[in-house]
């Protein structure tokens, strides 16, 4: 989650005057751009995974303040759903083995997560959207105790001035009203961070949006919302929907989502929080005290606070994030396109492949997106998002080819080539580029796995309610043993 706000209604004089001090934010930051030094040698990467917590009969159970109260570790937070958690990898610089020391130690600290939780009837699950969850969990006390929470429902409904519809197709349509953001906290999700310089940025924040697309077709883990199969990836659908602050009028007039993927290329880091700035009113307006022209001026990091805070609230799938440790100030690419789950090896191996991929197109003498439109790119990753492994994707050179073929030809050798490049070990690169390479051969992914359980479970007789909970207990089962999801059976006996 974000930092903790002070206040959960804000002033029309706040609104006018978080205006004024957002621009003096960003001036300034484009004077550091140019003038200053960011952290960025050697590069640290960062992983944020973000889990349910369900009860013994795989329902979700509202348990987070007692869960993480017993977790009592400052890497683990609250999240939109007090049936959601966070838990924030420590940064570390990518070696030859970091990988193999990243999955080892997640898998260590989630098993002790999962021990404090049992203690309140509670286990974690990461999985893009918890297919047991069902509207009547969405109603009364679902919200964790936030004022930051509390204060984006209200700012997202005063904005759009009515209910949300939420209207996702798919082979088993939904469709429904709802008066509050609940929605929004079925989503969880993976999120990847490589920090870079401020030259660097563009072309590390560009290769991150061409590769969107095949990413997603490959980690799909979200097929259910509700009851209702929808898209292989349908928490990308419902996380637009259910945090838009437009009605039907300004959609009409072009008015851009707050989920966005973008719309062009960019040239500097600059062009995203101008953006921002530019196109998105402030949600949470609260002003700090800081003057980041002055403590600039003397000499200081500007925490630049209101930036910070508003880029918080556009949801790029690739978002720009402007940090300050230890008084140094960094720049980061935040990858937010892959759902949690469904195995720490699996998000590993998405990791690793992602890192590879980057490093490798970032420094191409002829960049893929100069050879392939924005729109292009955009279209791939609804596609991946609403077929997953089928999906059929362009691509330069090759045209319009199935995401396994894509990744077997071209992806994979890249991330290979890339990896090599940064130094990491043979044995890694081929232990968790195996891993990708065997869910494509087999084209099982979490969201094929999913819907290939269920579909077997009703052909035996048992109802769609029974089906995904009995789905879930075996997708539990097979998380805790941490074999990779392209190896997970699907016979019943």
């Amino acid at each position: 989650m974000g930092d903790e706000l002070k206040d959960t209604t804000f002033s029309r004089t706040q609104r006018r005057q978080y205006r004024h001090k957002i621009q003096q934010c960003l001036d300034v930051f484009e004077t550091m751009l140019a003038q200053a030094s960011f952290d960025c040698d050697p590069p640290l990467t960062g992983m944020e995974i973000e889990g349910n917590l369900i009860g013994a009969d795989y329902l979700p159970t509202m348990a987070n303040a007692g869960v993480l109260s017993s977790i009592d570790d400052p890497a683990f937070q609250r999240e939109l759903g007090s049936y959601n958690i966070e838990f924030n990898v420590p940064p570390r610089q990518f070696t030859a083995l970091s990988a193999l020391d990243l999955e080892a130690e997640v898998r260590a600290r989630l098993n002790a997560a999962e021990a404090k939780a049992r203690a309140h009837d509670a286990r974690i699950v990461m999985i893009g959207i918890l297919p047991t969850l069902m509207p009547d969990h969405l109603s009364g006390d679902w919200m964790s105790d936030s004022a930051r929470y509390v204060a984006l429902n209200d700012s997202i409904f005063a904005a759009r001035g009515e209910d949300i519809d939420i209207d996702i197709d798919g082979p088993e349509p939904l469709n429904l009203h709802v008066g509050d953001i609940a929605p929004e906290s079925a989503c969880t999700s993976t999120q990847l961070h490589l920090q870079v310089s401020p030259s660097d940025f563009a072309s590390h924040w560009n290769a991150a949006q061409v590769v969107a697309g095949p990413q997603l077709a490959i980690g799909a883990n979200s097929p259910y919302f509700f009851g209702h199969r929808l898209w292989a990836e349908t928490r990308v659908e419902l996380f637009a929907q259910s945090t838009d602050t437009r009605p039907d009028e300004l959609k009409n007039q072009g008015v851009r989502p707050r989920v966005w993927f973008g719309e062009r290329w960019i040239t500097s880091i600059f062009d995203l929080f101008e953006e921002n700035v530019r196109y998105f009113p402030s949600l949470l307006p609260e002003i700090s005290d800081e003057d980041p022209a002055d403590e600039l001026a003397q000499g200081r990091t500007p925490q630049l606070a209101e930036l910070r805070l508003h880029n918080g609230t556009v949801y790029r799938w690739n978002r720009p994030v402007y940090d300050v440790v230890d008084g140094r100030p960094h720049l980061r690419v935040e990858n937010r396109v892959l759902p949690s789950g469904p195995t720490v090896a699996d998000m590993v191996a998405n990791a690793v492949f992602y890192y590879g991929l980057l490093h490798r197109l970032a420094r191409e003498q002829r960049p893929l997106w100069t050879q392939l439109g924005f729109a292009v790119a955009h279209d791939n990753f609804r596609r991946a998002a609403r077929h997953g492994m089928a999906a059929r994707l362009f691509w330069p050179g090759l045209g319009e080819v199935s995401a396994a073929e894509l990744t077997r030809r071209v992806l994979l050798p890249l991330a290979r080539q890339g990896l090599e490049e940064w130094g990491v070990a043979a044995e890694v690169v081929d232990h968790y580029l195996g891993i990708i390479a065997d869910r494509v051969t087999t084209g099982r992914n979490g969201a094929t796995w999913q819907v290939a359980t269920v579909r077997a479970l009703q052909e035996r007789g048992a109802s769609r309610t029974a089906a995904l909970s009995e789905m879930l207990r075996r997708y539990c089962t097979h998380m805790h043993t941490n074999q990779p999801v392209h190896t997970w059976p699907i016979d019943l006996d």
